[in-house]
């Protein structure tokens, strides 16, 4: 019979109340599911026996068979320390111990055969070793890790209340013998005969218990692609039911609005990239199911043009579209640039903010209900119940990450269908991660940068070059250009970084006084009509230098500023870096990204730096910021469970992630609802982990 193993883990032998209060609360293994999903960190490989003369004079584990053939009490400083010799044909050598020696004596007997295990010292010309596991050779010889012994994860108070890893190991043994080491299979039979793999109970085995390393390796490709396989099929099954079960406006028609803009007030030739997303968009809309599409694009490349043109499709089509931002900044900027865009259109865009006056929304909220206003283009205003659409065909969501789950789904409601979705971000998400987190979306890219940009020259400066630099910043000036000197605000409460951009922006002034120069500062404390008068001066040319926190991190377009400083760099992370470096290079001329730091760095912070001045590959970036900080803080707090995976990495694994996507994929293709005879299996398991709370209930 099958030990169900959702069974709590008090019942099993050798564990009790009191040791699986602590494996919960340290570890989160509340059932016998949980332990056998307790994958070790490491091995110590037990399969080689040493003899004494082969001993080297390092600090490896070793393990000889032998017998104790004496015992003495060495007396010492503090107390005294129990000494036993341990021979085998070719030679003696020392056990020694310092505390326990009363039950080691009682325990151990003379002239028995041992299998020792240990570091061995070299002191005074031999070798000996301190507190060594031992057991007898008989027992070993029964043992079920009698080969690669596992090293599982572990806390302090594990370690302080007697849990150690040996104990471990050992109620780990207990598992395998009350369940027989039979545990049913999860994947269909192609699979495992393709991929040549081992079966679920033979790779649960060799990972708690391996013979050799070759079967060891079989048995953790096998489970983390299981691993991976499975969470391909949550998403894609996800995308499926979408498209079948949620229906969304077809818009069949490419009309005047489109082709007016197209034909005749496109302001620069599309880029191909660009072109290629315009027709995935165009054939979403035009099918019967809702568009749930990630357009991806580095800074700069163009998103804007393409997001206008989807909304034009939508009016075409008789409906409303609307674009929400993260930021009052952003989408006052947005705002503006589509509205110059659309000013031979004859179309109704407005801004709906949080310090739109009450008489404005009021005028918005009835041209919206009646339908005279097309487009609409705001911030989290957008998402107030006072806002009703007449028919909102798209929404378009910039910086999605910066927008909660809840938040995205209250555009849903604004209508009986829920409109087409269009999310964008301009923070590359590598390949693996997009593949895991937003497996559900559909996925399209703008890899280039439209024509005529040059590359931004990224440098690094430490703050004993400031004068060089700030030479460098007057000579931009003279030639016209403008300049961005950022600050990091890591919290908007926190005084000392307050006080870093005060500090910093009284010294600007000093070092480029009225009236040769006009200095803006911007920060997060400030009133938002404060905030955006003295962007304004900036975007018109009337102050050179804009003294900023990250607030301008994103979207802010100033053509002619040519220079962005990075102050105190090291505290930024490399997608903030490569966002705030794209702010400058907008225009025709060279511009340049200064980091400045001091010369105290982590290694994480060179690696950082290095990877900015080396390249302006967004996508590039994104892999090496993945990385450094995993998967989990690239996605954000509120996120960051997402991906609290078993036993694979998405980092080292990404090739049997692909290998997982590919299998997923056709499996679904010929059995989307898994009906089959030979995918049954596949069927079960899927329903099992849609019952326990694992990580297919955090993705959004």
């Amino acid at each position: 019979m099958q030990t169900n193993l959702q069974t709590p883990i008090d019942y099993l032998k050798g564990v009790g109340p009191n040791r699986a209060d602590l494996l919960r609360k340290e570890l989160g293994i509340h059932t016998y599911q949980d332990l056998l999903n307790l994958f070790p960190n490491r091995y110590i490989d037990r399969t080689h026996f040493y003899t004494i003369n082969q001993l080297q004079r390092n600090s490896a584990d070793v393990q000889i068979i032998g017998k104790i053939i004496g015992f003495k009490e060495i007396a010492q400083q503090r107390g005294k320390r129990l000494v036993a010799t341990f021979q085998d044909e070719t030679g003696n050598i020392e056990l020694v111990w310092f505390r326990g020696q009363k039950w080691i004596r009682e325990r151990l007997n003379l002239n028995t055969e041992y299998v020792i295990f240990g570091k061995t010292n070299w002191y005074s010309g031999k070798f000996s070793m301190p507190h060594p596991e031992i057991e007898l050779l008989e027992d070993h010889n029964k043992n079920l890790s009698s080969a690669m012994q596992a090293v599982y994860p572990s806390t302090e108070k594990l370690s302080n209340k007697g849990i150690s890893n040996r104990v471990i190991c050992k109620i780990m043994q207990q598992l395998f013998l009350e369940t027989n080491g039979r545990f049913v299979e999860t994947l269909s039979e192609p699979i495992l005969t393709e991929l040549k793999l081992i079966t679920k109970s033979e790779a649960l085995f060799n990972v708690h218990f391996p013979k050799n390393q070759d079967l060891l390796s079989k048995a953790q490709f096998r489970l983390k692609f299981e691993e991976l396989f499975y969470i391909q099929i949550q998403l894609i099954l996800k995308n499926l039911i979408h498209k079948s079960k949620i229906k969304g406006f077809p818009f069949e028609t490419v009309g005047n609005y489109f082709n007016t803009f197209f034909n005749s007030h496109l302001p620069f030739d599309l880029t191909k990239a660009q072109k290629r997303v315009i027709k995935e968009i165009r054939q979403d809309l035009g099918s019967q199911a809702q568009m749930n599409r990630l357009l991806q694009g580095d800074v700069g490349s163009g998103k804007t043009i393409v997001a206008l043109m989807s909304m034009l499709i939508a009016l075409d089509n008789g409906f409303q579209a609307c674009l929400m931002a993260p930021t009052e900044i952003l989408s006052v900027q947005h705002y503006n640039g589509l509205h110059d865009l659309c000013k031979d259109l004859n179309i109704n865009i407005k801004l709906l903010t949080g310090s739109s006056t009450t008489l404005k929304r009021k005028k918005i909220h009835e041209s919206l209900e009646n339908g005279d206003l097309q487009l609409l283009i705001g911030t989290h205003a957008l998402l107030e119940d006072k806002v009703k659409f007449k028919n909102l065909g798209l929404a378009i969501i910039d910086e999605q990450h910066r927008f909660g789950v809840a938040q995205r789904s209250k555009l849903w409601e604004k209508n009986t269908f829920p409109p087409h979705i269009l999310v964008m971000t301009a923070t590359p998400i590598p390949r693996t991660l997009a593949m895991s987190v937003y497996g559900d979306l559909d996925i399209s890219i703008i890899d280039e940068l439209p024509p005529g940009r040059r590359p931004i020259k990224t440098v690094h400066r430490y703050d004993k070059n400031r004068l060089q630099v700030f030479k460098f910043i007057r000579d931009e000036i003279t030639k016209g250009r403008q300049i961005y000197i950022v600050y990091p605000l890591i919290q908007e409460s926190s005084k000392m970084d307050y006080k870093d951009l005060m500090d910093g922006y009284e010294s600007i002034v000093r070092d480029f006084p009225l009236p040769d120069y006009q200095i803006s500062i911007v920060h997060g404390k400030m009133k938002p009509a404060d905030k955006e008068y003295e962007m304004q001066r900036f975007v018109k040319g009337e102050t050179q230098i804009m003294v900023a926190t990250t607030v301008i991190e994103v979207g802010v377009n100033v053509p002619n500023a040519s220079v962005m400083i990075v102050e105190s760099a090291e505290r930024f992370g490399l997608s903030q870096l490569h966002q705030l470096r794209g702010r400058v290079g907008r225009g025709a001329e060279q511009s340049f990204c200064i980091l400045m730091t001091s010369h105290k760095l982590s290694n994480d912070s060179k690696v950082r730096l290095e990877t900015m001045c080396k390249t302006n590959d967004g996508f590039e970036i994104a892999e090496v910021d993945l990385r450094l900080r995993g998967p989990g803080d690239i996605m954000g707090t509120q996120q960051s469970g997402i991906l609290n995976l078993k036993i694979a990495d998405l980092i080292k694994d990404k090739d049997i992630l692909q290998s997982a996507r590919y299998f997923a994929k056709k499996v679904l293709a010929t059995d989307p609802s898994l009906a089959t005879q030979e995918n049954t299996a596949i069927l079960n398991t899927y329903k099992q982990l849609g019952k326990y709370k694992n990580i297919w209930n955090y993705i959004s």
